[in-house]
């Protein structure tokens, strides 16, 4: 049987049906991350973007306490930043020019440092052996810990850690004698090697996080790769420089960023800072040092990111 032909009404009635418009999925992503992100949103605008724009304005003021309260400033220009360089000392009575020097080859030495270990740390761990849980175990117990738990650990049950870094100096020191006499090596390589050796400890309580990213990007790694490359003859060496560290490139520049900022952040100016606004009552200078810090990390950063992007291939 033929169906009764639709009439006009019915036909208008479909036509006025509103159709219902749905979101393509790309936009619905891009809404979903937008809500994620406002928390950060309202954190970053009211912690930071707002106390970094009262630290500029502080930086060209003589900032002080009127008799009636509240905060007045005066207008001093660049005064602050040209006291803190030339008449300025820190609390170690050194000139901030030296300070900061100090600071960035420091930090710039200790930072691919950190990476390389984690990297290293992180190859170590996940590999296949027998007693692998052990290994992992040796390897985050100090980075759970912490250098100054356990440093505070020693010295409440009695230990003597001045005795103990005096003993390791004086090794150092007749190690360092050793090599200068009996290798070709230059004094400047020996002394930079015997810093690193030294300063281990630091390295492997700063490694922790970069260790654990490196981790995941390990075993994130499809095991087809490998067998590829075992089927084509690579090498163990060949296989590492073909195929993991191409892998884990993206990874190895956040880990340079996240170490950088991290030492960074447990500066001495940072100490510098607080000393100079709430101990001496220097605000203005104070914030002058803070905006310098600033700039000096910013920087130096992008140096680092210009640098990485350039050797570090992203292409994988």
């Amino acid at each position: 049987m033929n169906k009764p032909a639709a009439t006009t009404a019915e036909k208008a009635v479909v036509k006025k049906a509103p159709k219902k418009q749905r979101f393509k999925f790309q936009t619905t992503q891009k809404i979903n991350g937008y809500i994620f992100l406002i928390p950060w949103i309202i954190g970053f605008l009211l912690f930071f973007l707002m106390p970094m724009v009262n630290t500029i304005i502080y930086s060209f003021h003589e900032v002080g306490v009127k008799d009636t309260g509240g905060m007045e400033m005066t207008w001093v220009g660049i005064d602050n930043y040209i006291s803190l360089f030339n008449e300025q000392l820190s609390t170690n009575s050194q000139q901030f020019t030296r300070v900061f020097a100090d600071e960035n080859a420091g930090i710039i030495m200790n930072t691919p440092l950190i990476v390389i270990f984690s990297l290293f740390a992180a190859l170590l761990v996940n590999a296949n052996y027998k007693g692998r849980d052990v290994v992992r175990v040796i390897f985050f117990l100090p980075i759970v810990l912490g250098l100054s738990i356990v440093t505070s650990m020693v010295t409440t049950t009695g230990g003597d850690v001045t005795s103990v870094t005096t003993s390791v100096s004086e090794e150092s020191s007749f190690i360092m004698k050793l090599l200068t006499s009996y290798t070709f090596l230059p004094k400047d390589i020996i002394s930079f090697v015997m810093e690193v050796v030294s300063d281990i400890s630091s390295v492997i309580s700063k490694a922790g996080v970069q260790t654990l990213l490196y981790l995941a990007a390990l075993q994130s790694i499809s095991p087809a790769l490998y067998e590829v490359a075992k089927i084509e003859g690579a090498t163990q060496y060949e296989v590492f420089w073909k195929v993991t560290f191409p892998m884990v490139s993206s990874i190895t520049i956040f880990n340079f960023v996240y170490t950088f900022v991290d030492l960074f952040l447990d500066s001495s100016i940072a100490e510098e800072v607080y000393a100079f606004a709430f101990t001496k009552n220097l605000i203005g200078v104070g914030s002058a040092l803070s905006v310098v810090y600033l700039v000096d990390v910013l920087v130096i950063l992008l140096l680092i990111l210009l640098i990485l992007t350039k050797v570090v291939k992203l292409d994988a």
